[in-house]
């Protein structure tokens, strides 16, 4: 099992935080990719990549159509240039970055043709690609002079959720993230939707970005301390289940029982502002929300021994990565207490 930490895209504080888990001895430090909420995620791999030496430097995750496959492909070559060979593109439809800007996630065709152009293009490939109607056959005019590194390998993790955006994690990703899947019985079937018919290839990687505290001697499970660490990246899980269901789909099955008629309501008074809090802090009663029930299930909060028994469990259900996501302002102290807490006796 690797640990990694990832966090929202910050121009001055974010190359600090990627230095801190490779110093804590933590294998990668995934960014943040939301351009109405945070820093640019390129420029922020960038300085990771000037000030750092071993850890890995993912998009967690770069979102399709914000930016077209080719310049994804580019700005992701680029940091490789500077990181060769320690650079991972996580890859997905996305939800806070287009749901912010009162728009849904692209379509699974779109999705698809990004990946397999950003697939080609990192592979120093010349490829087809399609945008407004046309057709062209594109390629890097010049990989030998340093402007880009397409010679070691970049990895395309695919982030999905839904069943069909699972089909297309399994058919091209190199990897797969997975967002607050905690329990091994889900995390199974969830490999299983992206393999079908198949089991899942164990060489290919499998990270659950989710969040954990672990608790002080006699601590409640939803102490304020524990609701200001997990109840952010509980409440973004939450808040895509919502959108699904307000859809008229069926959010994951784990997060259904979560969506109370009363915090739909909630939800629904406050969704155009809801975006802005995203893994930094809890909208105004919004903690009443985060029940015990949704810390346990939907985070790694317990005693150190009570979460390396979960994390064992879900190593032997597939995970091979378990990154933490701590909310604005704790990224420091979730680093070292997860770092010194869990990993340290893993």
């Amino acid at each position: 099992m690797e640990f990694g930490v990832s966090f929202q895209s910050h121009i001055q504080n974010s190359w600090k935080h990627a230095l801190l888990a490779e110093q804590m001895g933590l294998s990668q430090a995934w960014f943040v990719d939301t351009q109405m909420l945070a820093s640019d995620v390129y420029a922020c791999m960038a300085l990771a990549a000037e000030h750092t030496e071993k850890i890995k430097l993912g998009t967690a995750v770069a979102i399709a159509g914000t930016r077209i496959a080719p310049v994804i492909a580019h700005s992701i070559a680029t940091v490789n240039q500077l990181a060769p060979g320690r650079v991972v593109l996580g890859l997905g439809t996305g939800h806070t970055a287009w749901r912010a800007m009162g728009m849904p996630p692209v379509r699974l065709d779109t999705f698809r043709h990004a990946i397999e152009v950003c697939r080609g293009l990192l592979r120093g490939e010349a490829v087809e690609y399609h945008e407004r109607g046309r057709h062209s056959r594109i390629h890097f005019f010049d990989t030998q002079h340093g402007y880009i590194n397409v010679h070691d390998p970049v990895p395309i993790y695919v982030a999905a959720s839904h069943p069909k955006a699972m089909a297309v994690a399994g058919e091209f990703g190199d990897g797969l993230i997975t967002i607050s899947i905690l329990d091994p019985a889900t995390l199974r079937r969830t490999l299983a939707t992206a393999s079908p018919g198949k089991t899942w290839d164990t060489q290919r990687p499998v990270v659950t970005i989710g969040v954990s505290c672990v608790l002080r001697p006699g601590e409640e499970i939803n102490s304020p301390r524990v609701l200001t660490r997990v109840g952010p990246r509980i409440a973004v899980a939450l808040h895509y289940a919502y959108e699904i269901y307000k859809h008229g789909k069926q959010p994951p099955a784990y997060m259904q029982e979560f969506l109370t008629p009363e915090y739909c309501a909630y939800l629904d008074q406050r969704w155009e502002e809801i975006h802005a809090t995203h893994s930094r802090f809890l909208h105004p009663g919004e903690e009443a929300f985060i029940t015990p029930k949704a810390i346990q299930s939907m985070s790694l909060t317990g005693s150190r021994e009570e979460i390396i028994t979960r994390l064992r469990q879900l190593e032997a259900a597939g995970l091979t990565q378990f990154a933490i996501s701590p909310p604005w302002g704790y990224v420091e102290e979730s680093i070292v207490e997860f770092a010194c807490e869990i990993a340290a006796h893993y």
